[in-house]
Order: C-alpha cells, then structure tokens, then sequence
C-alpha cells in the first residue's frame, strides 16, 4: 500500500513577527514518507542558505539512494541498517558542503543549521536530528518528546545547573552544541520505533516550542487532531500570539493505516526472541 494513502502530511513555515527573514526550510515528500525541518542560523541571510542547502542536497540524495535500495534485495533485507546508513551518508555530505562553503565565502562565515527528519518505512518512524529543532510523538492524547536538544542549556539542565522552568526563561535558549556546517564531521542522533494507526508526529522549530508549553502543543493536538490543517495553522497562529519572536516551522505527519511491504528477516528473527 503507497504511502500517500497511509499518511497524511501537513507543514506550514512562517517568519514570525519580527524577525524580516525567514530562515527556515522545509521538504516533505509523501511519495518517500520523508520530512525534513531545518532551523538556520548565521550572518547576513546566511541562515537560510545553510538551512535550504541543508534540506535540499538530503532530500536530493536519498531520493537517489532510496531509488537504488529498490533494487537492492540485500540491503532492503536489512532495513533499518540500511536506511540508516543512507540518511547519514546523506546528512554528512550536506553537512560539510555546508562547511565548505561557509569557509569559501566570507558573506557565509560561520553559518550553520539544526536538522529535524523523520522517515516513515515498514511501520515504523526513523527520527534524525541534530541541534534543537525537536520532533515529538502524539499518541493517545498524550505528546512525547523523541529527541533531546543538542544546547547549552539542555546541558546545564542534565547537570542540575538549572531547572526545565528556568531553562525556559534563559536568554541563551538558541545557543546550540551541534548543527550542520559547524566542523566538518557531525555527530547525528538517530532512533527508530514503531508506529500505530492515530500517531501524529510533530516536526518543529524552536520558534514553536520556545514560544509556546508543550502543554498547550498537546492541548491543540487533543483539540484538533481530526484536522490537521488547522492544527498546522493554530500551532503557528499560537508561536505567533507569543510575541512571534522567530520563524515558526512544523510539519505534522498522522498515520492513518499500516504501511508494510512485509516484514524483513530481522524483524521476523527479533520476533522469535522477544
């Protein structure tokens, strides 16, 4: 069954209320079940050339590699191995093409992106993210966070420097750790786990959950699951009734049925030890 008839996939991306850019970028493509997000950051309109150049050269790729996979018994046999290895092949080429350029062009010194993607095979969700753009689970009426903030402040929380509270108030809540451009190797957070019939999956900037509790993200969620359109317009219009401090970008992704070609020999051979 193709996955356009298993999800449904809605994104909107806003500058906000002050900022004159909008340095955000994002790709979804239902035909693949892949989303990316990415927050830029840097000088002068820098931001959004490393973030578009960011979502656009993994886009590229991995419709390449996905295309070959097609026609790769072995590795599709493999899944979320191969999967996996694809995306990060594909993050790392835009990572240093990013880095490279932003040591070739003094007007792109020191930019950088955040990188949200989540890619829907076989019943489940592959999550790759690095920096703080976040992506979330809605189950059940109630909204998990799956990734963790690669920033100072996730930092001193963990360390027991701050609280979550005070972490909310700080002033340095962009300062992240990782990003795309930044050094010339990255280090990418990946997780995979399965996916139910109802999951809404929330891809976002920190211009969303900066702005608004995640308390109230799940409120418009339980509120206005059944319309995912307005969802997207709300959770934008709420970043933006908080002062729309910076661009706001979500994507959302509602499984609506199974979406499996079969299972794989290591899924069926994991069954047999659980």
């Amino acid at each position: 069954m193709g996955l356009k008839k298993s999800l449904e996939i809605v994104s909107r991306t806003h500058p906000g209320l002050v900022r004159n850019f909008n340095e955000d970028s994002i790709v979804t493509d239902p035909n693949l079940g892949l989303t990316i997000l990415a927050d830029g950051m840097g000088g002068y309109r820098a931001g959004d050339v490393a973030s578009e150049m960011a979502t656009g050269i993994i886009h590229q790729e991995l419709k390449l590699a996905w295309g070959q996979l097609k026609n790769d018994h072995i590795a599709r046999a493999n899944g979320f191995f191969a999967q996996s290895e694809a995306i990060r092949q594909a993050v790392d080429k835009a990572n240093f093409t990013i880095y490279r350029s932003a040591h070739a062009d003094t007007k792109y010194q020191g930019m950088g992106t955040t990188l949200a993607l989540a890619y829907f095979y076989e019943n489940h969700i592959l999550v790759a993210h690095s920096g703080d753009s976040r992506i979330y689970r809605f189950r059940n009426g109630r909204m998990k966070q799956m990734t963790q903030d690669h920033s100072v402040l996730q930092e001193q929380v963990e360390l027991g420097m701050i609280s979550q509270e005070d972490a909310r108030r700080s002033h340095n809540r962009n300062l992240v750790t990782r990003a795309l451009g930044v050094d010339a190797a990255l280090q990418l957070d990946m997780r995979e786990e399965g996916t139910l019939p109802g999951d809404i999956y929330l891809l976002c900037s920190d211009g969303l959950n900066d702005a608004v509790e995640d308390s109230n993200i799940e409120l418009a969620l339980n509120e206005l699951q059944a319309n995912l359109q307005l969802t997207a317009d709300i959770l934008v219009q709420m970043a933006n009734d908080n002062g729309g401090h910076d661009n706001v970008s979500v994507i959302l992704i509602k499984v609506l049925r199974p979406f499996s070609e079969g299972q794989n020999w290591w899924r069926r051979l994991l069954s047999r030890w659980a």
